[in-house]
């Protein structure tokens, strides 16, 4: 399927807000609200909205570090990347498992309390996990949230 520049609007409102109406989104983007509610089933129905999320504050709920891993798996052949990742993702502080092609085999991002739950977290549940080599650590200094690519 082909998208037009009307579908690529309605796209960026909702990738800022998904929780707008289609009333909303249709006065932002200057159609009617059974336009956009067409356009919208449409583009949920071809895959290309894939859903919704809430982005929560983790510092305001108590997590104030954020450290980004990469693990290089130390016997590939011996345990399976799916695994792997399951084991991972079974980790509550493991916000996301991404499998990377260079010098790690996988990207984890992993909030924690502070860097002695980090700490804990690390030596306790991440290196136990299967097939676990070389894991380097890059805490989180600051984020900005930039666009998506609409």
């Amino acid at each position: 399927m082909s998208w037009d520049e009307t579908d690529m609007a309605i796209l960026r409102v909702v990738q800022q807000d998904a929780t707008l109406g289609a009333g909303a989104v249709g006065r932002a983007v200057g159609l009617s609200q059974p336009a956009v509610w067409r356009r919208l089933q449409r583009l949920r129905e071809a895959g290309v909205i894939a859903g919704r999320r809430v982005d929560l504050d983790v510092e305001k709920l108590g997590f104030g570090v954020t450290v980004f891993l990469g693990v290089k798996l130390a016997t590939k052949g011996r345990v399976s990347l799916e695994d792997f990742e399951r084991a991972c993702m079974s980790i509550p502080e493991v916000q996301t498992v991404q499998h990377v092609l260079g010098l790690y085999d996988y990207r984890l991002r992993v909030v924690a309390r502070d860097l002695s739950d980090f700490e804990r977290v690390l030596r306790r549940r991440i290196m136990t996990l299967p097939g676990v080599g070389n894991v380097e650590a890059n805490v989180l200094l600051s984020e900005e949230r930039r666009p998506g690519p609409i």
